[in-house]
C-alpha cells in the first residue's frame, strides 16, 4: 500500500487560519456588494464540515472494501511515482467533473450535494459545508480502480482535489491571470457555480481544472454578480435539517407519487423535475345530441 499523507487533515490548520484572515479582512475592508459573513451561517458551515469528517469515516468502510476487492481482481497496476501521481490527479479530476455534474442533474445524488450549496453566503467557511451522506460518489471512480490505481492513491488524489477547492470559495479575489483563468478553477468560476441565477445554474463543475467545462459545454464566465444559495432556500441553520432536507422532500414526493414511473422520476431525474399533469376528464356529451349534430 502506498504511504501517502491525508491531505485534508494536514490542511485543517491552514483552513482555520485563512478563514480567520478572511473574516478580519471583511471586517476591516468590507465590500457592500459582497455576500460577506454571517455568524450563524459560518457556524453551520463549520459544524457541517466537522460532521462530515466523522461520517466520512463510516462511509469509507464499505467503499474501501469494495475498491480493495476490485483492485485485487484487476491484473493492472499503476505504480506510485511522481509522474504517475500527476497523471492520477489529472484522471481523478476528470472523473470528479462527471461525479460533480451527476450530483447536480440526478436528484437522489443532489440530495447529498445540495448541502454544499445551501448557504446564501460565499466565503471560505462555505468550503467547509460538506455533506454527511457522501457515499454517493464512489461509482464514478470505479474505472480508475479497475485501471490499476490503488485505493489509497485515489484517496490521496481526491483529498488533494478537495483541498485545492478550499481557496476558490471567496469573494475577496476578483480574477486570476488570464492563462490561469483559462485552465484552472478559480474563485470567479466557482462563484458562478454557487449562484442561483438561471444562466448560472448547473455550470462550472470542474474541481482543479476548468478545461473539462470548456470541453463539455458547461462553462460560463462570471458577468453579473452572483446571488448565492438555492432557487428555493431552506431558511435554517439547523445542521441536521441542512444535511437531510432534500431527502425529506424526496420522501414526501415518493409518498404522493401516482405510480412507479413518477417515483423513478422523483429519484433519478433532475431536482426540478415534475411529472406531466394528469389528462383532464373528457366533457360529457349533452343528452339527445350526437357527434354529427
Amino acid at each position: 500500500m502506498p504511504n501517502l499523507p491525508d491531505v485534508v487533515l494536514w490542511s485543517i490548520p491552514a483552513f482555520v487560519l485563512l478563514a480567520v484572515i478572511e473574516m478580519i479582512g471583511v471586517r476591516l475592508h468590507p465590500d457592500e456588494d459582497a455576500a460577506g459573513y454571517e455568524a450563524k451561517d459560518a457556524a453551520t458551515s463549520v459544524t457541517m464540515g466537522l460532521g462530515s469528517l466523522f461520517f466520512d469515516l463510516i462511509w469509507k468502510i464499505p467503499v474501501v472494501a469494495l475498491y480493495t476487492a476490485l483492485h485485487e481482481l484487476t491484473p493492472l497496476r499503476v505504480p506510485v511515482l511522481w509522474w504517475t501521481v500527476v497523471l492520477m490527479l489529472l484522471a481523478q479530476d476528470f472523473f470528479y467533473y462527471w461525479s460533480h455534474r451527476g450530483h447536480h442533474v440526478i436528484r437522489i445524488l443532489w440530495a447529498c450535494h445540495v448541502v454544499h450549496h445551501s448557504s446564501e453566503k460565499f466565503n471560505l467557511t462555505t468550503a467547509l459545508r460538506q455533506p454527511w451522506t457522501s457515499l454517493t460518489g464512489w461509482p464514478f471512480y470505479v474505472p480508475l480502480i479497475v485501471a490499476g490505481v490503488h485505493p489509497a492513491a485515489l484517496a490521496f488524489c481526491s483529498s488533494a482535489n478537495l483541498v485545492y477547492q478550499f481557496w476558490i470559495h471567496t469573494e475577496r479575489i476578483d480574477k486570476m491571470p488570464r492563462w490561469f483563468e483559462y485552465a484552472f478553477n478559480t474563485p470567479s468560476h466557482h462563484r458562478v457555480h454557487h449562484a442561483s441565477q438561471g444562466g448560472y445554474l448547473d455550470r462550472n463543475f470542474g474541481g482543479i481544472l476548468i478545461v473539462w467545462d470548456r470541453l463539455f459545454g458547461t462553462f460560463v464566465a462570471e458577468t453579473e454578480r452572483p446571488v448565492y444559495g438555492l432557487t428555493k432556500n431552506i431558511g435554517t441553520y439547523n445542521p441536521l435539517r441542512v444535511a437531510t432536507h432534500e431527502y425529506a422532500a424526496i420522501a414526501r414526493d415518493l409518498k404522493a407519487a401516482r405510480g412507479w414511473r413518477e417515483r423513478a422520476g422523483r429519484l433519478f431525474r433532475g431536482p426540478g423535475w415534475q411529472p406531466a399533469p394528469a389528462p383532464a376528464p373528457a366533457a360529457a356529451e349533452p343528452a339527445g345530441e350526437s357527434a354529427a349534430a
